[in-house]
């Protein structure tokens, strides 16, 4: 199960091999934002040099935005390499778009980052696109500039947009997008307890010393798998409806809930939906 993922930018190599052994569970090499408009061809070439094997943990990679003049070469590049493990596609505003990318690439996993008022109106038939769209996920600077969210509370609505788009078409629960102060990992906390109260799982990181601020949001804590444990155990006990003790009362979406979370502490892939 991946709950963390760290970026790193593909213009540097260096940075990128730390990132593969910093402890997160899958990586993004970044070929966009993080990159200089002088050093895409290198990003693209050293990034494409690297995923000739397989990496020791999951690699992702954010191409450029698909109307730029480096998105081609980007899919071209990394398209077939044995060490991909999927395409983050940047700015998608269209469920057009994902299709021509998947028509392209030949079954690679795809990524759709909803970055803009139209991107997150149009979440759901995006998310619907095609086959090989496996997530959605939100670029939260861009958004809030194309919103003029200047507060976490403003994007709760655009975070919730998401979370049912994704769920409504079977695809697996968001990631948060990253938190931009690498320094204060105590806001860093309180936004990850928001978004997974929201129904995200996991976060994207921009530092390493993010990384465990995360992981410890999105695992339940003990109090929190011992109530479940509690509820699936008289589930098993009463099949139905039934109160417990303590006033819970357990019917199928409460079992479904428990289960959910027990799986989640056991870093369980196969997390019920």
């Amino acid at each position: 199960m991946i709950l963390s993922w760290l970026y790193a930018p593909g213009d540097r190599p260096e940075v990128v091999w730390k990132a593969l052994h910093s402890g997160a569970d899958a990586v993004i090499v970044d070929l966009e934002d993080a990159v200089s408009l002088s050093r895409k061809e290198y990003a693209r070439a050293a990034t494409a040099e690297l995923l000739t094997e397989r990496p020791p943990v999951p690699v992702h990679v954010r191409v450029n935005a698909l109307d730029s003049p480096w998105a081609g070469a980007d899919l071209t590049a990394l398209t077939g390499l044995p060490g991909l493990a999927g395409l983050r596609l940047p700015k998608v505003c269209a469920p057009e778009q994902v299709a021509a990318v998947a028509g392209r690439t030949g079954g690679v996993a795809l990524y759709a980052l909803l970055e803009s008022a139209l991107g997150v109106e149009r979440a759901y038939e995006i998310a619907r696109a095609h086959p090989a769209l496996r997530g959605l996920a939100l670029g939260e600077a861009d958004l809030r500039a194309d919103l003029g969210i200047s507060s976490e509370a403003g994007l709760d609505w655009p975070r919730s947009r998401v979370v049912v788009a994704a769920r409504a078409a079977g695809l697996a629960p968001p990631a948060q997008s990253v938190f931009p102060d690498i320094r204060d990992l105590e806001a860093l906390a309180v936004s990850c307890a928001r978004g997974r109260a929201l129904g995200f799982l996991g976060r994207a990181a921009i530092h390493p010393r993010q990384l465990p601020v995360i992981e410890r949001a999105y695992l339940p804590g003990p109090e929190e798998v011992a109530a479940a444990e509690q509820i699936m155990a008289a589930a098993r006990l009463t099949p139905g409806a039934v109160a417990l003790p303590d006033g819970r009362f357990v019917d199928p979406a409460a079992l479904a809930g428990a289960e959910r979370v027990v799986a989640l502490s056991r870093r369980d892939s196969r997390v019920p939906s």
